[in-house]
């Protein structure tokens, strides 16, 4: 148990009547990035206010740190830190005073690094003394995780940290997650980008209707959602013809002059599909393997997309 940074097990919660959490399970390895993924209204911000001490469990337990949750909400408290979906600075302030502010509220000068070192690692040295008014989001959310880091936490919890900035700079962002992981740092993240969970997560686990309902890592979870095919794309028709009737598990489209093929994606199914091809003298002008993705894995599992997903539907209509 002590490579673990966040121990859970049969978490419950409920609203007055409405089950939140139906008695989850999670184990978080230190020095990894976590990600939580769930349509709205899984529980996933419930879960994230029960981890960081803000709500109380009717039901479970918890380590976080090491800590016991309910015994030890203090000790928890001092070795977290949180970062909500909006940036909490204050916008009359400076970057540096916003710092210096967490500094002195937090009475831990000395555990985390300085000010100035925050500014330079968050490249916010220039604008360190114009006030946060003047940031554009993606510096806010930068200087809000700087802020984050006042006092060295072990464990940060990210709730949709990247919501609203644009790609340029939801990069930059997935770049300091990196970092403070290769720093030591244990990341809980939850996200309504599944390619932010792609891209960055050791682990994902699947919150629907207050229950886990698959965990495992990205590729895990995409092995697990049938779909994985090779198309193969030929210069004339009679090739076409010719690889239809040896590939007689194929999918042909006529207009794209291709095939699919279901496969695992593999690299031996891949092999033995070209040996296939060479054994009758047949080559594809053009092969790409394609697999599911985690919007994928997430419509399977849960039955619906993101939030996101269906704003981008709506909007493309």
């Amino acid at each position: 148990m002590s490579d673990l940074a966040i121990a859970v097990s049969g978490l419950r919660k409920t609203f007055k009547d409405k089950v939140v959490l139906d008695g989850i399970d999670l184990d978080v390895r230190a020095g990894t990035i976590f990600a939580l993924l769930g349509p709205n209204g899984a529980g996933k911000t419930t879960t994230v206010n029960l981890l960081t001490t803000l709500t109380r469990a009717d039901g479970g337990t918890a380590r976080v740190a090491g800590h016991d949750l309910a015994a030890e909400a203090k000790a928890v408290r001092a070795a977290i830190g949180v970062t909500g979906q909006f940036a909490a600075v204050d916008e009359l302030l400076t970057g540096t005073e916003n710092l210096q502010l967490m500094v002195d509220l937090s009475g831990r000068a000395a555990a985390g690094p300085s000010v100035t070192t925050l500014l330079e690692r968050f490249e916010l040295t220039e604008a360190a003394h114009k006030p946060a008014s003047t940031y554009s989001g993606g510096m806010r959310r930068k200087l809000d995780l700087a802020m984050t880091l006042v006092g060295a936490p072990e464990i940060i919890f990210l709730d949709e940290p990247t919501t609203g900035l644009d790609p340029r700079s939801r990069r930059t962002m997935w770049s300091i997650i990196r970092d403070l992981v290769a720093d030591g740092v244990t990341i809980f993240l939850t996200t309504q980008y599944l390619e932010e969970a792609d891209q960055l997560a050791d682990r994902v686990a699947v919150l629907d209707q207050g229950r886990i309902v698959a965990e495992g890592t990205p590729d895990e979870l995409k092995r697990r959602i049938p779909g994985t095919h090779v198309r193969l794309r030929f210069a004339t028709l009679d090739q076409l013809d010719a690889a239809a009737r040896v590939l007689t598990d194929a999918t042909r489209d006529d207009d794209a002059l291709s095939l699919r093929v279901p496969g695992d994606g593999g690299t031996r199914s891949l092999r033995t599909l070209l040996d296939r091809l060479d054994e009758y003298s047949l080559s594809a002008e053009e092969l790409s393997v394609h697999s599911p993705d985690l919007d994928d894995v997430f419509l399977a599992l849960t039955g619906h997309g993101t939030e996101k997903q269906a704003t981008e539907k709506e909007a493309a209509r």
